[in-house]
C-alpha cells in the first residue's frame, strides 16, 4: 500500500513541476491543473464524463488518474461517444474502457445516469469541450448529469474550459414548448459562458427537474477573459474539424433545418454551404460518405454555394445566409425548410419571420428584449472579465 502510495506522490510531483514550467501567459484549462484538483478524488471511488478531448500532454486523463492510483469506477460519454467519431445523431452503445472501466453512453437509450450507475460513486469529475452553442448537446448532458448527482447526493467537480465562441450573445430565447435535447433551457442559441458558469446558471435558476441543486467543485480557467482567442487542441466532435467551422457552426448549424447541406461529407463541414438546387453559384462541392458522417444531405450530388473558409466570421449569427437562400428556393417553388428547424431555433417565429420577408435587422430587433433580460441573468453567474 505505501508503494502505491509512494507512486500516486510521484505522478503528482511531476504534474505539479510541469505546470509550473507554463508561462502565466498561457491559458491553461481545468483539466490541466491535476495538483489543485486532485485532492478532491484521491481516497475516492469516481465517475468521470469525458471524452476523446481529455487529454493532457498527450495522456488521457482516465490514465493519468490511474497511474495516481485514483480509483475510476465508471466513465460516461455524451453524443459521438467516447472516441468522438460517431455521426451526428447517432445513437450511441455502452463498451468498456481498457477491457475493464465501464464506459456508460448518455447518448443511448439513457440520457441521464440512473441509480445504478452511479452506485458507490462519491464523486464525479465532470470535462467536456463545449462551444457554447444552445443545441450543441454537451450542456444537455451537463444538465442530466448535475441532475443524476443531486437526487444521488453526489458533488460534481467541474473542470472548467475555454469557449470558442464566449465573445457575443445572440440569437431568439428557446421557449418551453419547444424543449429538446437539443435545448432544454430559456437561453439564446449563443451564450457566451463557460460551461462552468453555465452549470452554475442551471443550478442558481432552478433548472434541474423539481427545482433540485447539484454540489458543484471547480477548477477555473487560468489566464482567461472573454477576448481570449483559444484554438481548440483537438475537435470536440467529428464535424468541427477547426476554429472556422466552430466560429461558422452557430450561423450554419441552422441549415441542418433545411435543404442545404453544410459540408457534411467533405473535409470542409462548416466552411462551406450548399445544395443542388442553387445552380446559380459558381462553388461547388460533392458530399459522400466519410469519418463522422455515413448519410451526409445531398450524398453524390453536386452541391453549389458558397466556400466561407477566407471570409471574416463576425461576432454574431449571419441570418443572410438563411434568408438568401430562402428567397432562391421560394423563387423556384422548392421545399426549404424541414421540421426540425423549429426545434433547432427554439421557436416558430424565425422560420415565419423568413417566410414573410423580414430582413435580417428586422429580425434581430424582434430578439432585443429577451437577450437584455438574459443578460442580466447570466451576469450573475460569469466568473472571468
Amino acid at each position: 500500500m505505501k508503494k502505491l502510495f509512494s507512486i500516486g506522490l510521484f505522478f503528482l510531483f511531476v504534474f505539479l513541476v510541469s505546470e509550473f514550467i507554463f508561462s502565466k501567459k498561457n491559458i491553461i484549462p481545468g483539466i490541466e491543473q491535476i495538483s489543485d484538483y486532485s485532492k478532491h478524488l484521491l481516497s475516492k471511488n469516481i465517475a468521470i464524463v469525458s471524452n476523446h478531448s481529455s487529454v493532457v500532454k498527450g495522456q488521457h486523463i482516465i490514465d493519468i488518474l490511474d497511474k495516481m492510483n485514483i480509483n475510476v469506477l465508471k466513465i460516461f460519454t455524451p453524443e459521438h461517444g467516447f472516441s468522438g467519431s460517431y455521426d451526428a445523431g447517432k445513437l450511441v452503445n455502452d463498451s468498456l474502457y481498457l477491457n475493464k472501466i465501464p464506459i456508460i453512453s448518455l447518448y443511448g437509450k439513457n440520457k441521464k445516469p440512473n441509480k445504478k450507475d452511479l452506485k458507490d460513486i462519491e464523486i464525479l469529475l465532470f470535462d467536456l469541450q463545449d462551444i457554447g452553442v444552445r443545441f450543441y448537446t454537451y450542456i444537455s448532458t451537463l444538465h442530466f448529469v448535475m441532475e443524476a448527482c443531486a437526487e444521488n447526493d453526489i458533488p460534481i467537480l467541474i473542470l472548467d474550459r475555454p469557449n470558442p465562441n464566449v465573445d457575443y450573445i445572440d440569437g431568439p430565447i428557446l421557449k418551453n414548448e419547444f424543449n429538446s435535447f437539443v435545448g432544454l433551457h430559456p437561453v439564446p442559441i449563443v451564450y457566451g459562458m463557460t460551461i462552468l458558469e453555465y452549470a452554475n446558471m442551471i443550478n442558481g435558476e432552478y433548472w434541474l427537474s423539481d427545482s433540485v441543486q447539484c454540489e458543484i467543485i471547480f477548477q477555473k480557467i487560468l489566464n482567461y477573459n472573454r477576448n481570449s482567442k483559444y484554438i481548440l487542441p483537438i475537435k470536440p466532435s467529428p464535424n468541427l474539424p477547426n476554429y472556422n467551422s466552430i466560429r461558422n457552426y452557430p450561423s450554419l448549424a441552422l441549415f441542418e433545418g433545411t435543404d442545404i447541406s453544410v459540408g457534411r461529407g467533405t473535409n470542409l463541414q462548416f466552411q462551406i454551404f450548399g445544395s443542388p438546387k442553387l445552380e446559380n453559384y459558381k462553388f461547388n462541392f460533392i458530399p459522400s460518405q466519410n469519418y463522422g458522417c455515413l448519410n451526409p444531405k445531398h450524398a453524390n450530388q453536386i452541391c453549389y454555394g458558397i466556400d466561407l473558409r477566407n471570409n471574416t466570421i463576425e461576432s454574431n449569427i449571419n441570418l443572410n445566409f438563411l434568408i438568401d437562400t430562402y428567397n432562391q428556393y421560394k423563387a423556384n417553388k422548392l421545399m426549404f425548410f424541414n421540421s426540425y428547424f423549429n426545434k433547432l431555433v427554439g421557436n416558430d417565429k424565425l422560420k415565419d419571420q423568413i417566410e414573410k420577408g423580414f430582413s435580417a435587422d428586422e429580425i434581430r430587433k424582434s430578439w432585443e428584449k429577451d437577450l437584455i433580460n438574459f443578460k442580466k441573468i447570466r451576469k450573475k453567474y460569469l466568473l472571468y472579465d
